[in-house]
């Protein structure tokens, strides 16, 4: 789900919380140094997310932000700012030649650059993360 997060909305952030929970406070983010991640260059993106990169041959950034149950994807267009919100039961992250993150029938590829080596520790996390909410949900085998 892609949300208009130009503006601060009410509504808007009690669907983000209901999906992916709330934020971490800053004694927990500060236990965890740092939910969020640095800028970096989105190089390309599924076809139903043209329309929130930049048209031209301008450069498009996003950010990440943890969440206890999912993911904040934070793309900037210009002067608008949109949050693709991914559960972690949705998500899925390759790695080729930089990082892509797949969910709900949507990609967005980050380039691999100098920002993106130095988010490999915030990607490390993702990756915990994602793993220990998955294993309350295992299954015990016959």
């Amino acid at each position: 789900m892609i949300l208009d997060t130009t503006y601060s909305n009410k509504s808007n952030d009690q669907l983000i919380n209901d999906l992916v929970g709330k934020s971490y406070s800053f004694l927990e983010s500060f236990k965890m140094k740092g939910v969020g991640s640095k800028r970096m260059i989105i190089d390309d993106a599924s076809p139903n997310f043209k329309n929130y990169l930049n048209a031209t041959e301008d450069v498009t950034y996003a950010n990440l932000e943890l969440r206890p149950n999912g993911l904040l994807v934070r793309i900037n267009k210009g002067l608008k700012n949109y949050t693709w919100v991914v559960p972690f039961y949705h998500l899925v992250i390759y790695k080729t030649n930089g990082s892509s993150i797949h969910a709900q029938g949507k990609f967005i590829h980050f380039k691999n650059n100098i920002t993106f080596k130095e988010n490999k520790s915030f990607f490390d996390k993702l990756l915990s993360s994602k793993v220990t909410f998955e294993k309350q949900y295992e299954f015990i085998g016959i």
